[in-house]
């Protein structure tokens, strides 16, 4: 990893120093919680270089790239940031902190709306009642599993179902054979992703998250961590011949470990158009918008 001077390698020692930057984020996204770099750290080639009021984030997989920092946005001196100089790009940057690039840097940096990087943000007691005409169908899928095979949900990392955790990496496994994940780039980087966060749980506190079972056999999960007056949902997967089984764990995950928040954000769509259309399915009250933010000269 040939991380640019100034730049450390992610790992787990860090998560402490890297929260109390996150806290200080005005606009937190899923992308720039410790656990999705950490997930995708080696995939991306992650390294982070803390500073003054600003913790900034390298990629380095394909190539070199910038993320939005975290940090107290409004105190950072951004024509002082080694970052800022022409030619350089930074992605998956939220609107509060293009809008303050942009005021600060004036003519300097351009922005444009990353689409497919928006996270969908949908109202948790929608989620959770699935009231009236526009949830009918995903209210009959539930009703329809329950029916079927009853409800079976048991939290993770907890006393209550100790082998949990080996469950959910089982039915990674299987999903990944029926997935066929060793032709699939993508999703061998997700399976990856799954296995660094999940195998590390213990090391990664404030992860959520559960498990649906059929006759004591794991038939989906879903692991997410609270973020402010959010619950981000980082990852789901399931047994597909159970009917109804995707929209039971949804629901399931939001009645029982989605306490004490009024949004649930279930991340971004990656341009997927089938992603994109299930996402939107389950009627989002808004999104996290994001932009890539290009300079254009360096400071004078």
């Amino acid at each position: 990893m040939n991380l640019p001077a100034g730049y450390v390698p992610l790992t787990l020692d860090l998560y402490d120093d890297y929260r109390r930057y996150f806290e200080r984020t005005p606009e937190p996204t899923a992308d720039l919680t410790f656990t999705n770099l950490w997930g995708w750290a080696e995939y991306f080639g992650l390294g982070i270089s803390p500073r003054e009021h600003l913790c900034w984030i390298c990629q380095t997989k394909p190539f070199v790239r910038y993320w939005a920092p975290v940090g107290d946005w409004a105190a950072a001196d951004w024509s002082a940031q080694e970052e800022i100089r022409r030619g350089v790009e930074l992605i998956r940057v939220p609107d509060r902190l293009a809008a303050i690039a942009v005021e600060a840097l004036g003519d300097r940096v351009t922005a444009a709306e990353d689409r497919d990087q928006w996270e969908y943000l949908y109202d948790r007691e929608e989620l959770a009642q699935l009231p009236g005409p526009k949830f009918h169908k995903k209210k009959t899928h539930v009703n329809g599993y329950h029916r079927r095979y009853g409800e079976d949900y048991r939290p993770l990392g907890g006393a209550s179902n100790p082998d949990g955790i080996e469950h959910v990496l089982q039915l990674q496994e299987e999903w990944c054979r029926w997935r066929d994940c060793e032709n699939s780039p993508s999703l061998q980087a997700e399976n990856e992703a799954i296995f660094r966060v999940v195998g590390n749980w213990n090391r990664l506190p404030g992860l959520v998250g559960g498990a649906l079972y059929v006759e004591d056999r794991i038939g989906a999960f879903a692991v997410g961590e609270k973020v402010g007056d959010m619950m981000v949902v980082h990852f789901e997967k399931v047994q597909a011949e159970l009917k109804g089984v995707y929209q039971a764990i949804n629901h399931s995950f939001v009645n029982h470990s989605a306490q004490g928040v009024s949004l649930i954000n279930r991340e971004q769509d990656m341009g997927e158009l089938g992603l994109r259309q299930a996402k939107e399915t389950y009627n989002p009250v808004g999104f996290l918008k994001k932009s890539r933010l290009v300079i254009k000269a360096d400071a004078e």
